[in-house]
């Protein structure tokens, strides 16, 4: 009884870590944190600090490490530019041109990272991520991303099936509806308006 309740606990946990990490990116983009330019990283700006806990994040940077000790007990994060393929802290801004396209659950310090990459055709990303201008769904993974659920991003083009949900692009239309598919969510043709 006792190992059963272990596993059980610990499933539980493992979900509930998911589960913050993905209110926290989502916050992070609906508050605003989730903005900032893609040529930040290449503006020449290379050094990062330490902040408290609470301390706005310049545009263009990231959080990428915590110390739940610094700032006298109160915490505090490492921020640095943005780059493509870096590890971020759960909460962290979400700079313009970049998707999260892995979690891990333990990374920041038990926060829970995310690793930033530039958006390109054809990647897959996490829950949560931000679509950039121009791309659509076309794919789902409910186990994708380690648990979270993963979309597959395309640029958009004429005659494409894209996932229920999906943005659509300026000077685009849906026209049909597949209840199957995209993974069993559905799927709408797109074609030029």
């Amino acid at each position: 009884m006792d190992r059963y309740f272990g596993r059980l606990l610990t499933a539980v946990r493992t979900r509930l870590a998911a589960v913050v990490g993905t209110v926290a990116l989502i916050a992070a983009a609906l508050t605003g944190a989730a903005t900032g330019t893609a040529t930040a990283a290449t503006s020449g700006a290379t050094a990062g600090g330490w902040s408290c806990s609470g301390a706005p994040v310049p545009d263009g940077y990231v959080i990428t490490n915590y110390s739940r000790g610094g700032c006298n007990g109160a915490g505090a994060w490492y921020q640095e530019p943005v780059r493509d393929g870096i590890w971020t802290c759960g909460g962290s801004p979400i700079v313009a041109g970049y998707v999260i396209t892995n979690y891990n659950r333990s990374g920041c310090n038990g926060v829970g990272g995310w690793y930033h990459e530039l958006a390109r055709d054809g990647r897959w990303t996490c829950a949560g991520s931000p679509i950039p201008p121009g791309y659509v769904t076309t794919g789902y993974n409910r186990t994708g991303c380690n648990g979270i659920g993963s979309w597959y991003h395309q640029l958009v083009r004429n005659g494409i099936w894209t996932c229920s949900g999906s943005p659509i692009p300026p000077g685009y239309r849906s026209i049909n509806f597949s209840a199957g598919g995209c993974n069993g969510i559905g799927a709408w043709w797109m074609v030029r308006a």
